[in-house]
C-alpha cells in the first residue's frame, strides 16, 4: 500500500476504530497492549509539557478511554507522582477493567464524582471521559465531569479527543472540555482540525508503533508549507495572468481594491479592476500599479473580460441590477474565476452553470444558503457541506472558518492549520479572493490555488498577528504574503 505521512493525514472516527480492529484482529495485537502503549506515550507528553507537575486528577469514563485514563494514572503512581482518580462509574469491557485492576494493584484509589470538591489541588487534570466514538450532547453526570474540569483553572491534558468534542466534524453538540493539549492516539481525527478545534489545544500524535499495514487511505490532509517556485529569468508580466477584479458598488470600492492588490501582491504580472466611475480615482491615487477602469454595464466590461485570463468576481459587487449584470457577464465568458461575496449570493438566486475552473469561496452562512440549510447545519458537519458544495456546483470550494477547507468535486479536502481569530474582520475574505485569483493566473489549476492561496493568506495573517490580533487589517497581510509566495521567512 502506498505510505502516507501520518503528521498531515486526518482520518475520521470510524477509520480510526477500524485501523485499531485491524491491528488486535490482523496483526494478533491484543487490545490492553494497545490501551498500555497508548497511556506510556500519553503520560510522557505530559511529563514533557508539565515538567513540575506533582498531583494529576484524572477523570475516567466508562468505554476504553477510560481505560486510558486508569493506565496513565498507573504510570503517574508508579513514577512517584500523587494521583486522585475520579470515576463515572465501573468500566464497561475486559480492557478496561484490567486497565482499572491495574491501577488499584499499586494503591490507587478510584472516586465517586461527588468527590471532587474535597479532593487536594492537582497540577494537571487528564481528561479519559470519551473517546472517538461519542458524538452526543454530555448529559448527567457526564456534563457535571466536563463543567467540573472547565471550571477547576487546572491545566488539561486530553486523551485521544476532548471529551464532548466531535472527533468527526470538530462540533460540539453540547458541553466540551477544553484542553491545553492532547494526545491523539495512531492518527490524527479530523475534527480536531476544524471548527471548535482549539478545544483540543496542542494536539501531539502518537502512532503507538504501528505499521502502515493497518491503515486506509486518509479521509482528508492538512495542508503542508508551500511557495511558487522561482520564475524563468524571461518571465514578463504578460506570462504571469491577467486578473480581472469586478466589484465595488457605490460604498464597497473598498472591497474590490484589496482583492485586486491581493492579486498583486500573490504574483499577478496584471490586475484590471472594473468597478463603479466613483472608485477610480481613490484606486489610482492609492494604488497605481492598478489598472482601475469606470463600467456601466456589460459594453463597457466585456472588453475588459477579453483581455483577462481570470476573473475574480464578488468583492463588494452588490445584488443590484448593475452588479448582476457583471456577474452574468463575467461568467457567460467561461474564464477561470474565483467567486465571493455578492457573487456567490447572485448564484443563491440564480443558480447556473459555472466555468469549468470555478473556485468558490463561501464563509458558512454563504455556504448555508447555497445549500439551503442553517448556518448551524453547515458547522456541525463542515467536510459534508464543503465536498456536496464541490459537487453540486462542481466547482473547488473554501469553506472559510477556523481550519477552512478545500473541497474538490472528486471530494479530496485539504484543511487549513493556520490562521487566528484576528482575522475576523472585515476584508479578510476580499484578500482570500484576490490570492487565489491571482495564483491562477500564474498557472496553478484550482485546487492548488485554492490550497495554497488560503495556506498563504493565514500564514500571512499569523505573521502580522505578531504585533496582536485585534486590529488585525486585511491590508496588514499583503508585505508578509509577498514573502511567503517567494518561499522567504516573513
Amino acid at each position: 500500500m502506498t505510505a502516507f505521512d501520518l503528521d498531515i493525514a486526518l482520518f475520521t472516527s470510524a477509520q480510526a476504530r477500524a485501523i485499531d480492529r485491524r491491528a488486535i484482529d490482523g496483526l494478533g495485537i491484543p487490545g490492553f497492549e494497545l490501551m498500555t502503549r497508548a497511556a506510556a506515550a500519553a503520560f510522557a507528553m505530559l511529563r514533557r509539557r508539565w515538567p513540575a507537575a506533582r498531583r494529576l486528577r484524572v477523570v475516567c469514563g466508562t468505554g476504553n478511554n477510560g481505560g486510558d485514563g486508569y493506565l496513565v494514572a498507573r504510570d503517574a503512581l508508579a513514577n512517584g507522582l500523587a494521583v486522585d482518580l475520579v470515576a463515572l462509574g465501573p468500566p464497561r469491557g475486559a480492557d478496561a477493567i484490567s486497565a482499572r485492576a491495574a491501577f488499584e494493584a499499586l494503591g490507587g484509589t478510584v472516586h465517586p464524582l461527588s468527590a471532587w470538591p474535597a479532593l487536594p489541588p492537582a497540577d494537571v487534570v487528564v481528561d479519559g471521559l470519551f473517546g472517538t466514538g461519542f458524538d452526543r450532547v454530555p448529559e448527567g453526570d457526564a456534563r457535571e465531569a466536563i463543567e467540573a474540569i472547565n471550571a477547576s483553572g487546572i491545566p488539561v491534558f486530553a486523551l485521544d479527543v476532548p471529551s464532548g468534542l466531535s472527533a468527526d466534524t470538530g462540533a460540539c453538540p453540547g458541553v466540551a472540555v477544553r484542553a491545553a493539549a492532547t494526545a491523539t492516539f495512531i492518527v490524527h481525527k479530523r475534527g480536531l482540525h476544524t471548527h471548535r478545534a482549539e478545544l483540543a489545544g496542542e494536539v501531539e500524535l502518537q502512532p503507538l508503533d504501528l505499521p502502515q499495514d493497518v491503515l486506509e487511505a486518509p479521509d482528508a490532509w492538512l495542508m503542508v508549507v508551500s511557495s511558487l517556485p522561482p520564475r524563468p529569468r524571461d518571465s514578463h508580466k504578460g506570462s504571469n495572468g491577467h486578473v480581472l477584479a469586478i466589484g465595488g458598488d457605490h460604498g464597497t470600492g473598498g472591497a474590490i481594491r484589496m482583492a485586486a492588490e491581493a492579486a498583486l501582491r500573490s504574483g499577478a504580472g496584471l490586475v484590471s479592476v472594473a468597478t463603479h466611475e466613483a472608485n477610480v480615482l481613490a484606486l489610482n491615487a492609492a494604488r497605481p500599479e492598478l489598472m482601475a477602469h469606470a463600467v456601466n454595464g456589460p459594453q463597457a466590461l466585456q472588453p475588459m473580460l477579453d483581455k483577462a485570463s481570470v476573473v475574480a468576481l464578488g468583492p463588494g459587487l452588490g445584488q443590484g441590477a448593475w452588479g448582476h449584470a457583471l456577474w452574468t457577464t463575467a461568467l457567460d465568458m467561461d474564464l477561470p474565476t474565483v467567486l465571493d461575496a455578492d457573487g456567490l449570493n447572485l448564484l443563491h438566486a440564480e443558480p447556473r452553470r459555472l466555468p469549468a475552473r470555478a473556485v468558490l469561496t463561501p464563509h458558512p452562512g454563504e455556504a448555508g444558503r447555497l445549500l439551503g440549510i442553517e448556518t448551524a447545519a453547515v458547522q456541525s458537519d463542515r467536510f459534508a457541506a464543503a465536498r456536496e458544495l464541490a459537487r453540486r456546483y462542481r466547482a473547488v470550494v473554501v469553506l472559510k472558518g477556523n481550519g477552512s477547507l478545500v473541497a474538490s468535486p472528486d471530494g479530496e479536502v485539504s484543511v487549513c492549520p493556520w490562521g487566528n481569530p484576528g482575522m475576523a474582520s472585515g476584508g479578510m475574505g476580499d484578500t482570500l479572493t484576490g490570492v487565489i485569483a491571482g495564483l491562477l493566473g500564474q498557472g496553478c489549476d484550482p485546487y492548488r490555488a485554492a490550497c495554497l492561496g488560503v495556506a498563504l493568506h493565514a500564514r500571512a495573517a499569523d505573521v502580522a498577528a505578531r504585533a496582536g490580533e485585534r486590529g488585525l487589517l486585511a491590508g496588514d497581510l499583503l508585505d508578509p504574503l509577498r514573502r511567503l509566495v517567494n518561499g522567504l521567512d516573513a
